[in-house]
């Protein structure tokens, strides 16, 4: 067996393509620049073309629809493929709302970065001093690790959602998948467990980190982590179709229908229905690719923090659990280096049940990309196609 083959095989590679992938179905494409009645540029026609080709391909790995968006300065390029709905064989939406997941840490980073610029909270900060008796316990101590280790994965908190029945299979995703989470029961169902290493010392991806994040934020400025993320981050960027669902399990019109394969070669269940307080400040926003662009556009830009708190989000270590998947990966506080042939690209992956999402800027913020993919796949091979293709498109779009 090879190496790739090997890391393939386990759990632990399974998860890190849950956060990574899925893909397509059919074709239409909608492309041109808002309030322009001009013939687009042989590069406009380029990025359209690319755009729709490489969701095309993803359509061809297998995967019910996906939309994309590229936004290059303020001219945007979308396309859709495949289908919205495997009963009914509609059309993808072309700026559908969906679950974005894990992209909600660079929302809650940037936040919590804000704070951190006005003083109010140290990234050295101790989580104990301002979370006490929350992270205690099997070897847990809150007194050895900090806000910037918590923002960087670098905790060793296990990630609580590896205990979470409605993501293990099928049946169980049905019998729970309405259940009610709060972040502080979740970071306990971690302190069950002991850490995966001494703070400071590793890197390892958990949705812990940023379940103690949404806590930290309600403790310092006494709002829930997605009232500063509306007031500090979607008001002033007029986001107006990102928000937290809460308990509520549906999504507004118009979406796509999302779909997860739980087993290799098993049927592809429709996960559409679902409680976001499962991963809440880790993973619970719902967003339109259009509002992410402009959101990592304004990340990228400077736009939501001050150079000090920026260089700090920017600040990155080596993400060992990623290497796998492109070499030289790398994660600062929310937020993903991923090296490409034109240099790098800020970026978050996102997972939910069926639903998947890489967007992306350059680092002067001028081009911004998301992907939005409504499946997910269990089968190792495609869903390692699925990746390395992704990926291989969000270059073409980013490098232009």
């Amino acid at each position: 067996m090879s190496a790739r083959s090997a890391v393939r095989g386990t759990p632990r590679w399974r998860r890190v393509l849950a956060a990574v992938t899925a893909g397509t179905v059919l074709a239409t494409a909608v492309g041109g620049g808002a309030g322009s009645a001009a013939p687009p540029t042989a590069s406009h026609r380029s990025t359209d073309t690319m755009l729709q080709h490489g969701l095309d391909d993803l359509r061809d790995l297998g995967v019910s629809g996906t939309e994309g968006l590229v936004r290059d300065g303020h001219r945007m390029t979308v396309a859709r493929s495949g289908v919205a709905d495997l009963d009914t064989g509609a059309p993808m939406p072309v700026d559908g709302y969906f679950r974005i997941g894990s992209t909600t840490k660079t929302f809650v980073s940037v936040v919590l970065l804000q704070l951190v610029g006005e003083g109010r909270i140290g990234l050295d900060d101790p989580i104990e001093r301002w979370l006490p008796g929350v992270v205690d316990g099997n070897g847990n101590d809150g007194r050895r690790v900090t806000v910037r280790q918590v923002l960087r994965h670098t905790s060793g908190l296990y990630d609580a959602t590896n205990d979470l029945a409605a993501l293990r299979s099928a049946d169980e995703f049905l019998a729970h998948r309405l259940d009610h989470y709060s972040e502080a029961q979740l970071v306990a169902m971690a302190m069950r467990h002991p850490p995966l290493f001494a703070a400071g010392t590793h890197w390892s991806y958990s949705n812990t980190n940023y379940l103690v994040a949404g806590m930290l934020v309600k403790r310092v400025t006494g709002h829930l982590w997605h009232t500063e993320v509306r007031s500090r981050i979607l008001v002033p960027l007029r986001l107006s179709h990102t928000f937290y669902p809460g308990d509520q399990p549906t999504l507004p019109q118009p979406h796509a229908q999302g779909y997860r394969q739980f087993a290799p070669g098993g049927p592809l269940v429709d996960t559409t229905v679902f409680n976001p307080t499962v991963t809440a400040s880790a993973g619970g926003l719902v967003s339109t690719t259009t509002d992410l662009a402009r959101f990592w556009q304004a990340v990228a830009r400077g736009r939501l923090l001050r150079p000090g708190q920026l260089a700090d989000l920017q600040q990155t270590v080596l993400a060992d659990g990623f290497q796998e998947i492109r070499p030289g990966i790398r994660y600062g506080l929310g937020i993903m280096w991923i090296p490409n042939r034109c240099g790098g690209s800020w970026a978050h992956v996102g997972s939910m049940p069926g639903m998947s999402t890489l967007a992306a800027a350059t680092p002067d913020g001028h081009r911004s990309t998301v992907l939005y993919l409504a499946t997910e796949l269990a089968d190792p091979d495609r869903a390692w196609a699925v990746t390395q293709r992704q990926l291989a498109l969000l270059d073409d779009l980013i490098c232009g």
